[in-house]
């Protein structure tokens, strides 16, 4: 069988796909940090438009929640349905998933557009900003289903071992998005709304390509019509294991609103604008780990199917480990460079100099962000998905959005409050996933292989 991930090196077997699904994903985040980058650089309201582009993060981050439902839900158990030989089963689960993807997608696209003015200014957006917010945002929304299909549907691939043709996907449109931006931003002089055709145009082909590949001969699952027809059992074990990733983006999305929101409060567009940049920066900086920690549940979720545990402990070792030293280098280079990194997006003297503290508060223990990214990994993985979303759920709704409401009324914190509970959230809610994980799924796997008894969607003990 191709790709058989109980065979070869552990480590070897998750850098094979660790090194093209970084790539690219860093690819995939140059869809959005581009336009940031130009839009930082535009000769008129520069600051107002990057932070109003900040102000609909909310929203993409809304349709990222929902291609992670149905792709991340559905690309693990076909990987565990590959391990025990089912390849029926597999197809069937990546056809349901896709016909989801498109039924979503196109009623994000309608309640978007019919809801964007309040839920814009709820976002945080003000009289100045909303203009260049309402711009961006109605064209992104228009081309949402090519998102859903792109990145929803590139999980399938990646699954499936070809981390090179994943990277690909994501290559073609971004690309196309760095040619773009500039063309329709300076030379036709459109723009915010320039930033978010190039982005519509260049998703639109990297869904085009995933079609073609998923269609092709060279895939080992392949989309077939005859697997679209939803089964509700199927639908509700796609939902179970996807709602570790959507919860994830949806509570992101929650503190986003919260944040830009709490910051419009205390500190006004300014600040809005400083949490625009940190976060851009955040989605570059984190992009490995997310690499390696993704790259590592297909290998651990087939070698659990097929009941290789010594194999999954393994696994857990190499990405734990990885994760852990990235982050504390990455921690050390942003304390020592903030300018340089804050000047990516934005070179205002303004924002810089406030941004400086907020970005060292934030980013203080970084490296603790690595254990909730590898815990969850684990337990999405090996298909447990109740665990996953508890630890989802406690680190940003439990911990994060209640400490953004509450500090900045402690100790005059005022904006600073908000950028601390980032740190505090990643120790606890962090620590706690990480322990439970080894506490539970480390100590229970066996060193011997052992049959496995549990259906595709598992949320009892290994």
């Amino acid at each position: 069988m191709k790709s058989d991930f109980s065979k070869g090196s552990v480590a070897g077997n998750i850098m094979s796909l660790a090194v093209p699904m970084t790539l690219a994903q860093l690819v995939n985040v140059l869809y959005n940090v581009v336009d940031r980058i130009y839009i930082g650089r535009m000769p008129e309201n520069a600051t107002l438009a990057m932070t109003g582009l900040g102000v609909c993060f909310p929203i993409i981050t809304m349709v990222i929640a929902f291609a992670n439902l149905f792709g991340m839900g559905g690309a693990p158990l076909c990987t565990i349905a590959r391990g025990k030989g089912d390849q029926k089963e597999a197809e069937s689960i990546m056809g349901n998933s896709f016909i989801l993807l498109l039924i979503s997608g196109a009623v994000l696209t309608v309640l978007g557009l019919l809801l964007k003015e309040p839920l814009l200014y709820a976002f945080g957006a003000s009289a100045e900003t909303f203009p260049f917010a309402d711009q961006y945002i109605t064209i992104y929304l228009c081309g949402s289903i090519f998102v859903m299909i792109s990145l929803g549907m590139n999980s399938f691939i990646n699954s499936q071992g070809f981390g090179r043709v994943g990277m690909t996907t994501v290559l073609c449109g971004a690309v196309a998005n760095i040619i773009l931006d500039p063309i329709f931003i300076f030379t036709f002089q459109m723009g915010i709304q320039g930033a978010a055709l190039a982005t519509v145009l260049s998703q639109f082909l990297s869904a085009m390509w995933v079609l073609w590949f998923l269609t092709g001969k060279k895939a080992i699952l392949r989309l077939k019509k005859e697997c679209f027809r939803l089964k509700w059992k199927r639908i509700c074990s796609i939902t179970a294991l996807g709602t570790t990733g959507f919860t994830m983006s949806i509570t992101n999305c929650a503190v986003q609103i919260i944040c830009n929101s709490t910051l419009q409060i205390y500190g006004g567009d300014l600040y809005v604008g400083i949490m625009t940049v940190i976060n851009s920066i955040r989605e570059v900086i984190s992009m490995p780990v997310s690499g390696i920690t993704n790259s590592a549940q297909p290998v651990l979720g087939f070698n659990y199917g097929a009941g290789k545990y010594k194999r999954v402990r393994s696994g857990i070792k190499f990405m734990s480990i990885v994760c852990i030293a990235y982050t504390i280098v990455a921690w050390a280079v942003l304390y020592v460079f903030p300018e340089f990194f804050i000047h990516i997006f934005n070179q205002d003297p303004e924002l810089t100099q406030a941004a400086v503290p907020a970005l060292h508060v934030y980013y203080f223990g970084f490296f603790t962000m690595s254990l909730q990214f590898a815990g969850q990994s684990v337990y999405v993985g090996l298909g447990k998905s109740k665990q996953a979303v508890f630890f989802s759920l406690l680190r940003k709704a439990v911990i994060v959005i209640p400490l953004t409401l509450l500090l900045p009324n402690l100790f005059s914190l005022g904006t600073m409050g908000v950028f601390l509970a980032e740190p505090i959230s990643n120790f606890i809610g962090g620590g706690a996933c990480f322990i439970t994980m080894l506490a539970t799924v480390w100590r229970r796997l066996k060193e011997d292989p052992e049959p496995v008894k549990q259906t595709a969607v598992g949320d009892g003990d290994a």
